[in-house]
């Protein structure tokens, strides 16, 4: 296959033109989303007032149905398809239908945070406060799918999955918690990351309707298809370049964690000290270290602050802190050395006790298998006595300590020289003594 012919084919498989609704169609779905009263002005109230709830409780899962129920796309992508179109007037009409909506919901959920018991920012508040390139992205790759899905007959579930993805919903009530609470660093980010998501769902409508050759509604004239390309693409700049910004600010902020992690995990033993707590603050570089032990001295202090230049963090503020401190106990050290060595020596003098009573207890069973074993290859014996004794001699002072052995024999048996060299033999080796004394009776 030619290279031209696998890329016709290619061509082949992403061609759409026969899946596309007819252009009218198409038309009224766009016009229909743009308008905001009745029912969708009224499924847009509930939408935020519901997503005002899940940002209040935290709670990711009514997050998402608001997310699925609120009408926003609708004008968004009626200001991108008329951008394409050049049909001013579905546009002048989008752009105020969706200003009314956007007051709307502002209105709303500051009234609700306004009135609600509980004011804590959520992490699902936080998220929406600081937009970055990653959001552009988004929004626009989220778009496409969205104008693609309403321009063909085979819609499927994209839509809501487009509204889910873009979240258009919740970073605009959190921008009427910044107004109800007075924070306005969560107004402006949130409100931010809502103008980036509309402004790039628009551009992917406008984009995506050129694209799929979109019938123009007026004819326009040169110059001002040139000033309308002018005015789009100011708007991408002045919503790109910030957001490219904090981009960059994110990257290196993780960045930051990630190497300050790894220098923490270097410095949780020091000489002695252990590292109770530890805390990251990315945005101000900031690494704080709780030790517990013997206090530091300054030179160890500034070695741990050295180290942090070998895991790229840029000069952080290392804050070393005292955890629980043993300084002050040097002069009961030799103390608690003594006290230790005397609970040792009390420690083994039990451990000895307890064996001497064991093997004290052992002896009976001793004598007891002895003769059980030796019984299996001299049937005359029938008795055995075992003990352990002291054995004195006129010519020493010390005694010398002996294992004997007393063996009865059944009578009208005798045991010769040899036999008795054996079973001598097999009981030192068998009870692993040297001195073992052996008596037959």
């Amino acid at each position: 296959m030619s290279f031209l012919r696998l890329v016709n084919k290619v061509v082949h498989y992403f061609n759409i033109e026969s899946e596309l609704e007819n252009y009218d169609n198409i038309h009224y779905e766009i016009l229909k989303g743009v308008v905001f009263k009745g029912t969708n002005l009224w499924i847009l109230f509930f939408a935020i007032i519901v997503a005002s709830i899940g940002l209040n409780m935290n709670s990711t899962a009514v997050i998402i149905g608001a997310m699925l129920i609120s009408p926003l796309m609708g004008p968004i992508n009626g200001m991108g398809y008329s951008i394409a179109t050049y049909n001013m007037h579905l546009f002048r009409l989008s752009v105020k239908n969706f200003s009314f909506a956007v007051l709307v919901s502002l209105v709303a959920s500051t009234a609700y945070f306004a009135l609600s018991p509980i004011s804590t920012a959520h992490n699902e508040i936080l998220a929406r406060t600081s937009p970055t390139i990653y959001d552009v992205l988004i929004a626009l790759f989220g778009g496409m799918a969205g104008i693609v899905a309403i321009s063909s007959r085979q819609k499927g579930n994209v839509i809501p999955g487009v509204a889910i993805a873009t979240a258009l919903m919740p970073p605009l009530c959190t921008a009427g918690y910044g107004i109800a609470t007075g924070e306005p660093e969560y107004f402006f980010g949130a409100f931010f990351l809502f103008t980036i998501n509309t402004v790039f769902i628009a551009i992917a409508s406008v984009a995506i309707s050129r694209f799929l050759k979109f019938p123009i509604f007026n004819v326009v004239e040169k110059g001002r298809k040139k000033q309308i390309t002018s005015y789009v693409t100011i708007v991408i700049i002045l919503i790109l370049v910030p957001s490219i910004y904090f981009g960059y600010g994110l990257v290196k902020k993780e960045k930051f964690e990630t190497n300050a992690k790894k220098y923490i995990a270097s410095v949780s033993m020091v000489d002695g000290n252990y590292l109770l707590n530890s805390a990251v603050d990315a945005t101000k570089k900031k690494i704080t270290l709780i030790y517990g032990g013997l206090d530091l001295t300054p030179e160890q202090e500034a070695d741990i602050k050295v180290r942090a230049n070998k895991f790229e963090l840029e000069n952080p503020e290392v804050t070393i802190e005292r955890g629980i401190s043993f300084t002050g106990l040097d002069e009961k050290k030799q103390e608690i050395v003594q006290l230790h060595e005397e609970i040792v020596k009390g420690n083994q003098s039990i451990i000895d006790r307890e064996a001497e009573f064991d093997s004290i207890v052992a002896l009976p069973k001793t004598g007891k298998t002895i003769l059980a074993e030796i019984s299996m290859l001299y049937p005359q014996l029938e008795g055995c006595t075992f003990s352990k004794s002291l054995r004195y001699s006129t010519s020493s002072d010390s005694a010398q300590a002996t294992t004997l052995v007393v063996f009865n024999v059944k009578e009208h048996h005798h045991f010769d020289k040899n036999d008795r060299k054996k079973i001598e033999k097999w009981l030192a080796s068998r009870l692993n003594e040297k001195n073992v004394e052996v008596i037959f009776k």
